[in-house]
């Protein structure tokens, strides 16, 4: 659970919240003249954007007003929320670190990854002839390798 200020009523549940697409999408002025992938393009298609987004809400079990918002996509953190027909505030915001949020150390497949060594020369021993060089796998100090199972247990 989390809260969302509306900014009729104040800070209520998120549950007594309706999610309403994305903000700022102008209605075509003559919608019989488009084409159908125009009518498609204006129906459909909107940005879907990762970080700081300008998204519809409306109050549902509550005043009833539809508000907007600028939401952080990949927190879900409410930065602003403001009135219909208002410009979006300006906000202080820094998009995560990692395109999903997560850690940027320790954050996936470290284990998998692998990165040349020294290269060395073709012939040397414990090297097949024509070879560059060997290659070694990354993320030494990546927590749980060559542990057991239950040694990462607090």
């Amino acid at each position: 659970m989390f809260l969302i200020e509306c900014p009729y009523c104040g800070e209520r549940d998120q549950r007594e919240f309706t999610y309403g697409g994305e903000a700022h999408i102008a209605r075509p002025e003559r919608p019989e003249a488009l084409s159908d992938a125009a009518w498609a393009d204006y129906v459909f298609m909107r940005t879907n954007t990762k970080g700081l987004f300008a998204e519809r809400w409306v109050h549902s079990a509550g005043c009833g007003k539809w508000f907007n918002a600028l939401r952080d996509t990949a927190s879900d953190r409410f930065l602003a929320v403001y009135r219909v027909g208002e410009s979006p505030p300006e906000v202080d915001w820094e998009p995560l670190a990692t395109p999903s949020g997560e850690p940027a150390i320790g954050s996936g497949n470290d284990a998998t990854k692998v990165e040349p060594s020294e290269p060395s020369k073709p012939g040397e021993p414990g090297e097949p002839s024509g070879s560059s060089g060997s290659r070694k796998p990354r993320g030494g100090n990546v927590p749980g390798r060559g542990k057991s199972a239950g040694e990462n247990s607090p």
